[in-house]
């Protein structure tokens, strides 16, 4: 990098703008080297719209909307914003929790770790993070991650008819929680 001039960050990742134009003309950075978290389907992301602006045409990533995913036992996965985040921004939210061992498929499963967190703006209802942790955390997150691009609120989730028995209903129940009504706990 340092004979051709590339820019490095102190971390030594490429540094990329928003569209991941590296500072050499007609050069492109994206996926691990650059700014933001290592997944695999992040760098797709970047991939495709990268693509899209050498073709002309205009491609988006949108960074919030991205889903984390640990693959351990029990899953976790992520999507928007942390309580800590939203703390620190100074933006009032409310939050539902709702926990697997309430639902009837996860018990059925014979796996009841963990909880499905929503939290969502006080004022709006805008879904602002979800948070999984418990079985199939990386396939349930999925849901949110369509709702909160589409900026819907946890009432728009809580109204959805989720299939009954399902890992999902937490998703849906947690929706629930964030105006203190849930079904099943």
């Amino acid at each position: 990098p340092e004979t051709v001039g590339l820019k490095l960050d102190e971390r030594g990742a490429i540094v990329v703008d928003d569209e991941c134009r590296t500072n050499l003309p007609n050069v492109w950075a994206i996926g691990d080297v650059v700014r933001g978290p290592m997944l695999a389907h992040k760098a797709e992301e970047e991939g495709v719209a990268v693509a899209e602006r050498i073709a002309g045409q205009h491609g988006h990533v949108n960074f919030n909307t991205i889903p984390w995913v640990i693959y351990t036992n029990p899953e976790i996965a992520w999507v928007g914003q942390t309580e800590e985040q939203l703390k620190a921004a100074g933006r009032a939210y409310k939050a539902g929790t709702f926990p697997f061992m309430a639902n009837g498929r996860a018990r059925a499963l014979g796996d009841t770790t963990g909880m499905v967190k929503m939290l969502a703006d006080a004022a709006t209802d805008e879904i602002l993070g979800v948070h999984i942790v418990g079985p199939f955390a990386s396939e349930l997150i999925a849901e949110c991650v369509v709702a909160m691009e589409f900026r819907a609120s946890s009432e728009d989730i809580a109204r959805i008819c989720h299939a009954h028995p399902s890992l999902s209903e937490a998703t849906k129940e947690a929706a629930l929680a964030v105006d203190k009504r849930t079904l099943n706990f």
